[in-house]
Formats: C-alpha cells, sequence, structure tokens
C-alpha cells in the first residue's frame, strides 16, 4: 500500500494522547468467562464495538498532537512513518464515507499507549482498539500490531493495519444508521447480532479498500495487500484465537465470527465495493 506523495494530510483526526498520563483502567472489559487468560480479554474486545467500562473523562497530550501535526504532513510521510500511515488510512476512511453516507459525522482516532480515559469509561491496551459509541470516538494503542502478529499469527504488513482500522470505522457507520441497535443481548453465538455486526464492519472495510485509490490519499493497492487483509481477518476469528488459547472451539461463544466469515465479509465487501452488499442482518446472510 502506497500514499500519493502530494496527498495533503489532516492530522488533526488522529488524537495522539501517548505520553499524557492515560487513565485508569476502569472494571476493563466484561469478559464474560473463558479461559482465563489475557489473551480472552484481546479476543473479545478486539476490533469490537464497544467497551462496557465504567464513566471518565477523556485525557488529551495537546503536545504530542502538536507533534503529530508537525510530522505528518503528507502522503510522503505516510510512506515512511507508521504514525503517518495511520492517519493518511484514517484520513481516507472518512474521505469515502463523508462522499457515501448522507449525514456522515468524522469520527477522530486516538493514539494512547497503556491505558486511556473514553465516552465508553476507562480502557487498557488489553482490549485491542475499539470504537466508543459514547463519545464516537476510535482507540488504538498501536502496539496492538505487534500483538496481532505475535499473539494472533498475522503475517502484518501496511494493509495489514488499515483494515484494523477500517473495521472500526465501520463500527462508527454503524452507529450513525443505528444498526448497533439491532444486537440487544444477543452477544454470543454463530449466528448472534454480535456476530452479525463485527462481519458488517469486516464488510465495510472491504467497501473502503475497494474505493480507496478513488479518495485520493492512496496510490495503489496490491494483490499482496488484500491478501494482507485477509490474513489479518482470519488471524482474529474467533475459531482461530480459540483454538489457539485453549486448544478447543466453541462457536456458541462467539462474538466475532470465524476466520472463514471474516474473510469471506471482507473480501464480499472488496468485490461489490457498495456497502448494501453487506446486509449481514438479512434472513440466511450467515
Amino acid at each position: 500500500m502506497r500514499f500519493r506523495p502530494g496527498a495533503k494530510l489532516d492530522s488533526g483526526q488522529v488524537r495522539d494522547r501517548r505520553g499524557g498520563g492515560g487513565g485508569g483502567g476502569g472494571r476493563g472489559v466484561a469478559v464474560g468467562g473463558g479461559v482465563g487468560t489475557i489473551l480472552v480479554v484481546i479476543v473479545l474486545a478486539v476490533l469490537g464495538v464497544d467497551v462496557p467500562v465504567g464513566g471518565g473523562g477523556p485525557d488529551v497530550s495537546l503536545e504530542n498532537g502538536q507533534q503529530l501535526s508537525a510530522s505528518c504532513e503528507s502522503g510522503a510521510d505516510a510512506n515512511q512513518k507508521e504514525d503517518c500511515r495511520i492517519v493518511g488510512v484514517v484520513n481516507s476512511v472518512q474521505a469515502y464515507w463523508s462522499e457515501n453516507l448522507d449525514g456522515y459525522r468524522e469520527a477522530p482516532t486516538n493514539f494512547f499507549t497503556g491505558s486511556t480515559q473514553t465516552g465508553c469509561g476507562g480502557a487498557t491496551s488489553a482490549v485491542g482498539p475499539f470504537y466508543c459509541p459514547a463519545d464516537q470516538q476510535i482507540y488504538i494503542d498501536l502496539s496492538f500490531y505487534d500483538d496481532l502478529r505475535s499473539r494472533f499469527g498475522a503475517s502484518g504488513g501496511p494493509f495489514a493495519e488499515a483494515y484494523v482500522i477500517a473495521h472500526e470505522y465501520g463500527h462508527h457507520v454503524q452507529h450513525l444508521l443505528g444498526t448497533d441497535q439491532k444486537v440487544g443481548g444477543d452477544r454470543e453465538g454463530e449466528t448472534s447480532g454480535s456476530v452479525r455486526l463485527e462481519l458488517q464492519a469486516d464488510c465495510y472495510a472491504g467497501v473502503w479498500a475497494a474505493n480507496a485509490v478513488e479518495t485520493g490519499f492512496i496510490e495503489d493497492l496490491t494483490d499482496q495487500d488484500i491478501a494482507d487483509g485477509l490474513d489479518a481477518a482470519a488471524a482474529v476469528g474467533d475459531d482461530r484465537i480459540q483454538q489457539r488459547s485453549s486448544g478447543r472451539v466453541d462457536p456458541e461463544s462467539w462474538t466475532h465470527g470465524s476466520s472463514a466469515s471474516r474473510q469471506k465479509w471482507f473480501n464480499t465487501g472488496y468485490r461489490a465495493g457498495d456497502p448494501r452488499r453487506c446486509d449481514t442482518f438479512a434472513a440466511g446472510a450467515l
């Protein structure tokens, strides 16, 4: 994945809280059972839609935000630095949805280290990247990308990182459309509302990928980029994570979907390039 060198980045869409002190972990993520390792915490929250934790206001490091603005100005910067690459992805994803979703409201992405406060309460790096509907913001500790490779066995690569961000913005789109309200208490199981929500966010990520070049920020996506995205989607499938962590697979406890279904729905969005093809809540969709 390469960015257009002359593309102008809007670093104002990303807030850098790293080194800003962070908030406490609150009550953490409601894991609701499992094998009891830290991996399970990540399993249930990674690429997730919501983090049900205690209250608390945001913490923002203005100094770090200013540094990000100064260092991430163009697509050339995005081709050289990971921080700037994520800024470029955020810009591209939001450019797509701004043009294709009536009433789209931009949502900032927050970089943090260790722990932070959100509109959904305190959160730590263990929860993985997540979208908080209460404040309509996305949160990520960039060390997650190392976990994606070391803990989840993904091949990595710039587009694997982009897939994660695009998935979280898929949750923002769902919130704006009210789709997240369809889930209710249907939180676990192979065909649960939670799984349908996650697979739709994967599909939305694929839709963005299909249109990424047209946003003006990205120069090209290669077959290898898409393969890296599909590999990342498979790596965070419930079945693969359960197999790696406990040696057994329990579809009744799934919250995000199998590796195969995550790949299928990302690919559905990518091949169609149309969010209307992402109705995972339709009868017979799963």
